[in-house]
């Protein structure tokens, strides 16, 4: 008989550790929506500064292997991480849902679209080396930033 109370103390306590390790899943009011624009920008320089580095070594006459398969693959992971941001905090946390007829629906498509081209700008600068890609990521986040700070109240 003692034993159930002890499972179930067990159970409910492990039940509970993902809240606690869930930190950005919850409004704690502690992560900065300026700093998420800041990184997406940077990590579309360190995007754009390894498609010249990958160009660079494929027109060298004798091209670094190694240092090319590097830089492809900070190319691929800064992509990444801005699909994640993107994703993860502005989709997920950020950008809250608007049904049909209900007042914003028009804004919130808008952002939406917006953080839509950015995730497949993203996808296009995994795939290749075309600069235009990355610039369009910043010209559809410059956009996407006016709304969401019109939105707040803000003019960035």
């Amino acid at each position: 008989m003692r034993r159930f109370p002890l499972v179930l103390f067990f159970l409910l306590l492990t039940a509970g550790t993902g809240l606690l390790y869930a930190h950005c899943e919850i409004p704690c009011g502690i992560y900065g929506d300026s700093l998420r624009f800041e990184l997406i920008r940077e990590h579309v320089l360190t995007v754009e500064k390894s498609m010249r580095e990958i160009e660079a070594i494929g027109k060298s006459k004798k091209p670094d292997l190694h240092q090319l398969v590097r830089w492809v693959d900070n190319k691929e992971e800064h992509a990444r991480l801005i699909q994640e941001i993107v994703s993860q905090y502005f989709l997920h946390q950020r950008i809250k849902p608007v049904s049909e007829g209900e007042p914003g629906r028009d804004f919130y498509v808008q952002k939406v679209e917006l953080l839509h081209r950015i995730l497949v700008s993203a996808m296009k600068c995994k795939q290749g080396t075309n600069l235009a890609d990355a610039q369009d990521i910043l010209n559809f986040l410059a956009r996407f930033e006016q709304l969401y700070w019109a939105e707040h109240g803000h003019t960035h």
